[in-house]
Parts: structure tokens; sequence; C-alpha cells
């Protein structure tokens, strides 16, 4: 064999051996929805079946500490990760799209050069939605809601109503503590997050969800997974209408709408839906 050729043998096998170095990861970012926290991922099984279609788990943030262990391991470039986002759920989507954005920040940081892309139930989705408006927001390549209340629901009124009136025999704190004593911890986190279900109302001119519905959304491919339980116009917490990011104008994108046999809830089957959009199943 020639020298020449000896030669453009090593350096064809030299630029193979670096070819996966520029094999870029896919990098999911799961946020949670209301009254909820990261570990609802695994709880509902969804984390099980993203570990099947070998995705790794890199940990939760906003918090340093909680970073998977082999994060640098997970990071090699060459794999489908995923991390989850810790928001403060009793709080306004305003401050919740804030602290979801810190962590995007920091995502993109480690990851450059690779796509993000954002999956988020029920209120997790209006936080999502309105980081992308942000125009410091990193670019994503698809967002997923999940069960989302894109237009608001009536649960939202429900909850205030219950965490507000004021019975006519027992006007004053006093409801405080009999609500309280019947409704333990739950009423307690209704009326702590009250701000947060009321960016959740049905959408009406000076609410919150009518202001984000009027927003310009960045054209990125959409997705809603619709939840319809029997019995009702959806789920048992947001009717199927509001679920549908198509039902929102001012997303002009193309928006893929998956309906799905299910409360509201997270479950299994949202882990295959999820792992299906990701592999350009539904494109």
């Amino acid at each position: 064999m020639a020298f020449g050729e000896q030669m453009n043998i090593k350096l064809l096998w030299f630029f193979l051996l670096l070819i996966p170095t520029f094999v870029k990861a896919d990098v999911l970012v799961l946020v949670h929805g209301w009254a909820s926290t990261p570990e609802t991922w695994g709880v509902s099984g969804v984390q099980s079946v993203l570990a099947k279609k070998g995705w790794k788990d890199a940990g939760i943030l906003p918090y340093p500490s909680r970073i998977a262990s082999n994060h640098t391991n997970i990071n090699n470039g060459n794999g489908k990760i995923y991390y989850r986002i810790h928001l403060p759920s009793h709080a306004p989507i305003a401050i919740q799209s804030t602290v979801l954005l810190n962590a995007v920040k920091t995502i993109k940081g480690k990851h450059s050069g690779d796509r993000i892309f954002l999956a988020a139930h029920s209120a997790g989705g209006l936080a999502a939605r309105l980081m992308l408006l942000n125009p410091d927001a990193p670019k994503i390549s698809k967002l997923i809601t999940i069960a989302t209340p894109n237009l608001g629901t009536s649960r939202a009124v429900q909850g205030l109503d219950y965490a507000e009136s004021k019975p006519f025999f027992c006007p004053g704190p006093g409801i405080d503590f009999l609500k309280t004593a019947a409704g333990g911890d739950k009423y307690r986190y209704v009326k702590y997050s009250r701000p947060a279900i009321v960016d959740m109302l049905p959408a009406q001119y000076g609410g919150f969800i009518h202001w984000l519905n009027s927003q310009p959304h960045p054209a990125i491919q959409y997705y809603s997974i619709v939840k319809i339980a029997d019995g009702y116009p959806g789920d048992e917490m947001v009717s199927a209408v509001s679920q549908n990011l198509a039902n929102v104008k001012m997303i002009t994108s193309k928006v893929v709408t998956i309906d799905t046999r299910s409360g509201h809830a997270l479950n299994p089957q949202d882990g295959y839906i999820l792992e299906s959009i990701l592999t350009g199943k539904y494109d």
C-alpha cells in the first residue's frame, strides 16, 4: 500500500473517531403543575417509561445539590437526557415563569449546542408559555403541554369560592378555622396558592390568561396532549377545548393535538406519548 493511501486511511479513521463529539444530545425539560412537585414525574410512571426509551435523569433544578451525581457521565453529547424543574406552584404564574427561565438558562449553559424540549403538565404549561415570551429565553425546539388550562378552567372559580366564601352563619375569620378543620392541608394549600388559582381563571378581559393569549408566540413546534375522561368534556379539571393550544389564536405555528383517554393526573401513557413526539412520530 502506498504511503499516500496509508495516510488517507489514517486521516479517515481520525475523523471517524471525532464524529461522536459532534453528535448533539436531546435535552427534555419536565415542568410540573399546580399543587405538585418534580417527584410527580416519577410517581406517575413517566420517568420509568422515559428510562426504558433511553432517557437519563440529569436531576432537579433550580437546586444545584439535586443535579444527578452522574451528570458528567450523562452529559456526553450523544444521548437523551431530561431535567425536572421545581416550581413554586402556589405562586403567581409570572413568578413560576421566572424560576423556569433561570433554570432553562442554566440548562442551556450546560448544553449550548443541544436541542431543548419543554414538556409541561397542567399549570406548568402556562409558566412555560410565559417564559417563551421573554426576550431572554433560550431557544426551545418544541413545547409540549399536557392538560394545560390554556383558556383557563372553571375549577379555579370553584377553588376561589372554596377558599374565600363566608357563609352567613359564620362570618369573619372563624370560617377559616372551620375550613381548616374540615379540609386540613388541602384547604390550607388552596388558600395559600390563591395567586396561582387567580391566574388560571377562565380567560376574560383584564385577566392573566386573556393577556397571555393576546401575545405573539414564537414560531416553534407546539403539541397539546389533551386528556379526556369518561363523563367530562375533557378531564375532571380542564375542558378539552381549553387544553388544546390550537385554540390560542396568537399561536400561528401548526399545533399538533394528541387526544388520550385519561384523567388529569400524569400517568405512564403520557411518557409513551412524550417519547413519540420527541422522536418525530407526530411531525
